[in-house]
């Protein structure tokens, strides 16, 4: 049985913003130096400056540099703009998915794009809110508290793209989507009382989507069968099933049917444990009267 997927990276997750945002791989690397070559050309071709282009774009001539040498991620949204500004014909817009991709680390991008693109998504939660769930004052907190610490514009990239993984609940046809969550990650109060008190708000939100359910495992269950740790199951367009897990800047992609197998039973077997999809509700508020 031999997994696939990506071995190497940091955590999962550029969104707007004046600046854009650092690709993972090296700076003058990858898709994104390629995105900024073909950006340098187009602007030299229509004889503009970088100032003339960033004030047409509503970004500064610093900004439109970084772009173009690779050291920033730029958004969608400049793209599109850039494309039309430029009168590039879709050049650059055809590079917009591969450069999004360069918004999260190098471990997550493969398991980004099942997730974008899956029907179902269930998904076992032990330390943390899953970042599909997560408030944007939540996913800041838990990336404030990486060791060794990241810098402020790292946390800001992966915030933003944290946040644009969200879409997935405004998607149609609309996916299928289960989270269960051990008591522990609810109560733990990452980010303070505001920030617990937000994100505990935030799930009751999601959860009244037809197409989503929320379950909480709680404490005191003498039977447990997701001690292994956490992982999510991706069915896709296709009918594939994928495992997903991760571990301490590891991850991996089962494709193999049998390993797949077992975490499905796993995953069943956890959410009879759970408390059901109502009841887990109740408790969810009944903790956010307690905060």
């Amino acid at each position: 049985m031999e997994p696939t997927g990506l071995d190497t990276g940091v955590d999962e997750e550029a969104g707007e913003g004046e600046a854009g945002f650092r690709p993972e791989d090296d700076p003058g690397t990858g898709v994104v130096a390629a995105f900024g070559r073909q950006l340098k050309l187009l602007r030299t071709a229509a004889g503009m400056e970088r100032a003339e282009l960033g004030g047409r774009l509503g970004y500064s001539a610093s900004s439109i540099a970084s772009y173009e040498q690779g050291r920033r991620i730029p958004p969608p949204r400049f793209i599109e703009r850039a494309d039309e500004v430029l009168g590039a014909g879709g050049v650059l817009t055809a590079l917009k998915e591969e450069v999004a991709r360069a918004q999260y680390p190098a471990f997550f991008r493969d398991a980004a794009k099942l997730e974008a693109e899956a029907v179902e998504l269930h998904v076992y939660d032990t330390h943390v809110i899953n970042g599909l769930l997560q408030t944007e004052e939540y996913a800041r907190a838990v990336f404030r508290m990486r060791r060794p610490p990241l810098d402020e514009d790292t946390i800001e990239q992966r915030v933003a793209a944290r946040m644009l993984r969200q879409e997935i609940f405004a998607r149609k046809p609309s996916p299928i989507l289960s989270f269960v969550i051990e008591e522990a990650v609810l109560t733990r109060p990452i980010g303070g009382r505001a920030v617990t008190q937000g994100q505990l708000e935030q799930i009751l939100l999601f959860a009244q989507q037809r197409n989503v359910e929320i379950q909480v495992m709680p404490h005191d269950r003498e039977e447990h069968g997701g001690l292994a740790g956490p992982f999510t199951l991706i069915e896709t367009r296709e009918g594939r099933r994928i495992a997903y897990v991760e571990v301490q800047r590891h991850s991996r992609l089962y494709t193999e049917r049998e390993t797949v197998r077992e975490m499905e039973v796993q995953y069943g077997i956890l959410r009879a444990q759970a408390l059901p999809p109502r009841e887990s509700l109740t408790f969810v508020e009944k903790l956010l009267g307690e905060t």
